[in-house]
């Protein structure tokens, strides 16, 4: 029997009396790798603002870990965290300082006073920096001063310091050469992790080029707010592809 972390159940989501999502139901089980497909515009930010609790529906249930969002406690909740595509980076905090934050969940205040006063160790923050390839000599420097790829790699080591277990990324890869596309993409799919960290073994990502569907094992297809096909990554067809381009 499957474990399924995450389900959604007839989801609908209403917005300034916009149709945005329509009757949605899927579930997401331990170990899927799900690629969402879909134009801009289809729902997608959206359907992972639902998945991870930001937005509540307007009609339908969310079950997470088999329970309702607002009876998770603390270590459910982070069992889940997001790389979103507008990286929501905090401006005028340095670049390993946005790395950190991706621990203050888990952390006290204390700790996270002594992040913000840039005198804890960033030890595990440059760890994982290092595996998204960010360069040293941009550590320390602010957010505002770094390039579209290099803040898009803060935010990817951001998520993976979590150590969470259920990955949601809304145009990861976005800002990236093709090498770095391949090594983020490793990364946050677990594939020939050889690392001594721990990453996510599950995971839903939203994309847009389909030469990246490679290393994921399931692609939903959502037009227009609705889901119109659920399949094995092997079994996606060209006639899967029409129905949402």
């Amino acid at each position: 029997m499957k474990n399924i972390l995450l389900e959604l159940k007839d989801i609908s989501y209403v917005n300034k009396k916009n149709l945005i999502l329509n009757k949605i139901n899927f579930k997401i089980n331990l170990g899927d790798k799900i690629a969402l497909l879909g134009k801009s515009g289809s729902g997608k930010t959206t359907l992972i603002s639902i998945l991870n609790g930001t937005i509540k529906p307007t009609k339908g249930e969310v079950k997470y870990f088999n329970k309702k969002y607002k009876e998770l406690d603390v270590n459910q909740k982070q069992k889940i965290t997001t790389i979103w595509q507008d990286l929501r980076l905090i401006e005028g905090l340095s670049a390993e300082q946005n790395v950190n934050c991706g621990l203050l969940g888990k952390r006290s205040f204390y700790f996270a006073f002594k992040n913000l006063l840039n005198i804890s160790s960033f030890k595990k923050a440059h760890k994982y920096m290092q595996l998204c390839k960010i360069p040293q000599s941009i550590y320390s420097k602010e957010i505002n001063k770094l390039s579209g790829g290099e803040k898009q790699r803060v935010a990817i080591a951001r998520s993976l310091i979590q150590e969470s277990e259920i990955l949601l990324a809304d145009e990861p890869f976005n800002n990236l050469d093709p090498k770095l596309i391949t090594l983020i993409k490793n990364l946050i799919l677990n594939h020939e992790n050889k690392h001594t960290i721990k990453t996510p073994i599950t995971g839903l990502v939203s994309l847009h080029r389909l030469d990246l569907l490679d290393g994921f094992n399931r692609v939903l297809g959502i037009k227009d707010g609705e889901i119109f096909f659920n399949v094995e990554r092997i079994k996606l067809k060209k006639s899967h592809l029409d129905k949402i381009y």
